[in-house]
């Protein structure tokens, strides 16, 4: 007679090992630890709005502050000119066609001083606050333990000086590049040149873009002088051009898309879209140009050793051989 089965409710039975999740940082990878960092990453994006407020206020100060009416047309002047003196039908014509009027920003005094006290403001503490972003965004993409404000302000302790000054160099670059865009845009269709221009500081600004992706990872990762680490990032624009591109193409596209979301709303008179960007923007940018920077820097000045190892580094290994030699004891003497 076969002995009968016993039933038993707690049957133990033997599971398979969990199968290591690859961190390999390609783009599915990107979304998945975008999602699971996204609690930290929203909380670290309104540190980093922080930085961009007083620019918001000189914005709102200069639109909606005093304003004068003022042709839109260069020719208005002439032309009215033209007329006064008696005119004929087609100066009267022609000012009818480019006399149109538009209101333009007149900032008062007062106005003009405060919005410099908030650009100065916003220049000497903009390296700072991308420190402080910076550390905590390389602490989430490394996926290393994040406390937001403690580390925030121990990144800003320890590049106090460095970060001053790439901060002003920073918002100078930027300033100048924008400006030179905005210039050569306008002047695009005269002729030629002007148009090969527009394109070159396209291109410069793209890699500056790309260089920026490296200053502020590699100043709070390794002890770097300023000269090395704006080389270092120029180079790593040229070897992490993939990784540039993509990152570049994504913050284009997220800002793009709440510009065709803002535009709309604004047509019907609904303003609430303006504020959106400033809940994710920010730190979505910081995020994805961390993810694309910090594997390259990582290869090439962590775990490989080549031209792009660190001044520190390098300081540390001659000190080491030199400190091995001179605590090195002679063999004692052969004796008869």
């Amino acid at each position: 007679m076969s002995e009968k089965k016993k039933f038993r409710f707690f049957t133990p039975r033997e599971r398979e090992d969990a199968v290591a999740e690859s961190s390999i940082p390609t783009l599915g990878y990107f979304f998945k630890l975008l999602w699971r960092k996204l609690g930290k990453l929203l909380s670290v994006n309104l540190m980093s709005v922080v930085r961009f407020l007083p620019l918001v206020a000189i914005l709102f100060i200069y639109l909606f502050g005093r304003q004068t009416t003022t042709a839109e047309s260069p020719v208005f002047t002439p032309l009215l000119g033209a007329q006064l003196l008696g005119g004929d039908p087609v100066s009267a014509t022609l000012l009818g066609l480019f006399g149109e009027q538009q209101d333009a920003a007149f900032p008062t005094t007062g106005a003009t001083v405060v919005m410099l006290i908030l650009f100065a403001f916003t220049a000497i503490t903009w390296g700072w606050q991308t420190v402080g972003s910076t550390y905590n965004l390389r602490s989430l993409v490394r996926g290393d333990s994040c406390f937001l404000w403690s580390d925030y302000f121990y990144a800003i302790k320890k590049n106090f000086r460095q970060g001053l000054i790439v901060g002003l160099i920073d918002v100078v670059a930027i300033g100048v590049l924008l400006f030179d865009w905005y210039y050569f845009n306008t002047l695009a269709g005269l002729n030629f040149a002007f148009s090969i221009m527009y394109f070159v500081t396209l291109a410069l600004i793209i890699i500056y873009a790309s260089m920026r992706f490296y200053i502020y990872p590699m100043m709070i990762t390794f002890d770097l002088p300023i000269k090395k680490l704006i080389k270092n990032a120029f180079i790593f624009s040229m070897l992490g051009i993939k990784r540039n591109i993509m990152a570049i193409f994504g913050i284009v596209l997220i800002a793009g898309l709440n510009i065709a979301l803002v535009l709309p709303s604004l047509s019907i008179g609904f303003t609430l879209p303006l504020i959106l960007p400033f809940f994710y923007l920010p730190g979505f940018a910081g995020f994805a140009s961390i993810y694309a920077a910090y594997p390259n820097i990582r290869r090439y000045m962590i775990d490989g050793k080549t031209e792009l190892s660190t001044y520190a580094e390098d300081e540390e290994e001659e000190e080491g051989a030199e400190a091995e030699e001179t605590d090195a004891t002679p063999p004692p003497p052969a004796v008869d």
